[in-house]
């Protein structure tokens, strides 16, 4: 088809069929809008949005789609091949002629995106191109980036502008109905009347038999505690619509109670076939000569679940075609620390994850951990996450970026240390890891709101620690790296050699009144899913928990904020303690347990008076910092050193400055006295 046919067929709104390319069998554009009534952003000029659907057929007798779990189970078209369709969306420059950039792949969070608050600091998610919050200071395009977003999820509610991926349902090689165990937990902090089966609102898979001997509801009143089955007549499914999805209790719910739900389903989804679409969207772009957004190379990113996905990508060898050809040149894995998760096995839960007091033991932290092959001793198997690539030309140049949120909340030392944790694990020469020293999950906002004060207002709930600038900067170093072959800054990150990674015991944190951190981080254990794992289908339900592997958290200095890894101008220039953790403070089950993302801002004593009448073993500000304007001289030349190692864009220097004066405004003004 040749470029004005294709031209013609997107202006008219008709549907471009045919064989495009690989998998990609059709491809519908349903709008096309131009951003912000053509804003020029640069050398990249103007900017367009396209809406739109894409088809794919998965060929069955690919070795590529071999470790797709039940793809021979589902029903094919009359070329053998199996059909999936996904919502696609695309932001490209209006002049896309030359092949020669960079298409950025979001490999989107529960349906939603991300990229355009991450990268370019937008403050819409609704991607309204009218609208200049939804595109932010435009970072993205002024490099060139075409942004692919594209559906994978399959059990993604079916909301507006959300993403999501229509899977075939699996049968029986006879045709009948495929059944199997389902599982939902819930850590209940308030009472209430129902549960929903789902995860986060998403689409939970059917009750098979609500009487069905399978189905058996536990409670147990902690994460290690020993579970009671509650008679089945006192609970019972719950019907909306002629769907059973939840459940009831007499009596209701109890607060500081963790509840067990497995069910026997039917009908699973090839919830792997999610891995495939990522896969063969970006080699669309790449390689087909009529792309509607072509590229010369693809990176793509993921954050948390989906930064999770990324490392199933790779562990399941999706990095190359069906053609044999590399998918992505780069790779952005954001906050997954060493973990992947429910993306392609029966019955999957994508959504799902494993935290230290939620969503437990899903097939989350699971061995292996590391790029490296190792050897467990106790599990007595060799693997790692690059294990079963297909090819060496395959190889992706990687970024591991997690936040202190990760080490503690997702066991993300193992992905640079021995099985043993004994020893440091350095990374491939395609890798780098870096350690977002003193993040929690996410950039809290600031000032605090009243709510998230504790301790007499002194203290407060959510980190606001400002990564999201390393994020940005680092984006640029791998398309750099990926286009241009430049290097980027060496890895950074917390090491068992210069004592910087350290176990729990031997933590120096300093003993500030009224701050406990955690007695414990979460673990990552050997879990046995049954005998038929390896074929992808669980049979333990909940899974059999084996010994634990070595938890290992960054070191902290005198102030209490984390060694190792990058370092910002909130830990290089301090005015508080920003800790990567909190715990579940007034809740009534497991108040000592950490709690899911957070952290904690925790301002020093701004004079003498108040350290001494305090009792806070750490500096006053003003012993630190005889004024602002030293403060801010010394904030000046951290962020110096930022850039000089390549973790700062020259265009954030003055937005660090500015947030660096709030923190100092705000603390003086607004924090406390005792």
């Amino acid at each position: 088809m040749s470029r004005l046919c294709i031209l013609f067929c997107i202006l008219s709104g008709i549907i471009l069929d045919g064989s495009l390319f690989g998998a990609v069998r059709k491809v519908e554009i349903e709008s096309r809008k131009i951003v912000l009534d053509g804003r020029s952003f640069g050398p990249s000029g103007s900017y367009e949005l396209l809406e739109g659907r894409v088809y794919f057929g998965i060929d069955v007798g690919s070795p590529a789609n071999d470790r797709i779990v039940d793809l021979k189970l589902a029903p094919r078209n009359k070329e053998g091949e199996v059909e999936t369709v996904a919502n696609l969306v695309v932001l490209k420059p209006v002049n896309s002629d030359s092949r020669d950039g960079v298409a950025l792949v979001e490999v989107s969070n529960r349906g939603g995106k991300f990229s355009l608050n991450y990268f370019n600091r937008a403050t819409d998610r609704n991607l309204t191109v009218e609208n200049p919050n939804s595109f932010g200071e435009g970072l993205l395009m002024r490099q060139g980036l075409t942004v692919i977003w594209i559906g994978w999820q399959a059990d993604v509610p079916r909301g507006k502008g959300l993403l999501r991926l229509e899977a075939p349902v699996a049968k029986n090689i006879n045709g009948e109905t495929l059944t199997g165990l389902v599982r939902s937990d819930w850590t209940v902090d308030e009472p209430v009347e129902t549960l929903s089966l789902s995860h986060r609102e998403h689409i939970p898979y059917v009750v098979d038999d609500p009487r069905h001997p399978d189905n058996r509801l536990t409670v147990r009143d902690g994460r290690d505690a020993v579970r009671t089955v509650i008679p089945r007549n006192n609970w019972q499914f719950s019907s909306q619509e002629d769907e059973n999805d939840s459940i009831i209790l007499e009596n209701g719910f109890q607060a500081g109670k963790i509840y067990e739900l497995v069910y026997r389903s039917r009908d699973p989804s090839v919830v792997g076939l999610g891995l495939a679409a990522i896969r063969d969207i970006v080699s669309y772009a790449k390689y087909d000569k009529e792309s509607l957004f072509p590229a010369r190379f693809g990176i793509s990113a993921g954050v948390s679940q989906t930064g999770r996905f990324l490392r199933k990508f790779l562990y399941d060898g999706f990095n190359t075609d069906e053609e044999g050809r590399k998918a992505f040149d780069g790779m952005m894995i954001i906050t997954a620390g060493a973990g992947r998760g429910s993306f392609n096995h029966r019955f999957a839960q994508p959504s799902r994850d494993g935290h230290r007091y939620s969503a437990f033991l899903y097939p989350t932290d699971i061995f292996p951990f590391s790029s490296r092959t190792q050897f467990d001793p106790v599990g007595w198997q060799s693997d790692g996450l690059l294990a079963h690539i297909r090819s060496e030309s395959s190889l992706s140049k990687i970024f591991y970026i997690n936040t202190g949120y990760e080490y503690w909340g997702r066991a993300a030392a193992l992905i640079h240390t021995s099985i043993d944790g004994e020893k440091d694990v350095e990374p491939l020469k395609n890798e780098r890891i870096y350690h977002l020293a003193g993040g929690q999950h996410f950039v809290a906002s600031f000032p605090p709101t009243e709510k998230d004060g504790f301790n007499n207002g002194r203290f407060f709930r959510g980190n606001p620690l400002e990564f999201k600038v390393n994020y940005r900067a680092l984006l640029v170093r791998l398309a750099d790296w990926v286009s241009k072959d430049i290097p980027p800054p060496s890895s950074a990150f917390p090491r068992l050699a210069d004592s910087t990674l350290a176990d729990l015991e031997n933590l120096k944190f300093p003993e500030i009144p009224g701050v406990n951190p955690p007695l414990q981080a979460h673990n990552a254990y050997r879990v046995d899913y049954g005998p038929r794992w390896r074929m992808g289908i669980i049979d333990f339900q909940p899974p059999k928990v084996g010994p634990s592997f070595p938890v290992l958290i960054p070191q902290v200095d005198s102030f209490g904020n984390e060694l190792g890894g990058i370092r910002n101008v909130e830990l290089r220039v301090p005015l508080a303690t920003y800790t990567p953790w909190s715990l579940r403070t007034g809740y009534v089950g497991g108040a000592n347990e950490m709690a899911d993302f957070w952290g904690n801002f925790l301002p020093f004593p701004k004079t003498a008076r108040e350290k001494s009448e305090t009792g806070d073993p750490r500096p006053a500000i003003l012993a630190l910092y005889p004024d602002r304007e030293e403060y801010l001289q010394k904030v000046n030349r951290a962020a110096a050193e930022l850039l000089k190692e390549g973790f700062l864009l020259p265009e954030d220097r003055d937005y660090l400055l500015t947030r660096a004066e709030s923190y100092w405004k705000w603390i003086f003004e607004k924090v406390s006295k005792p």
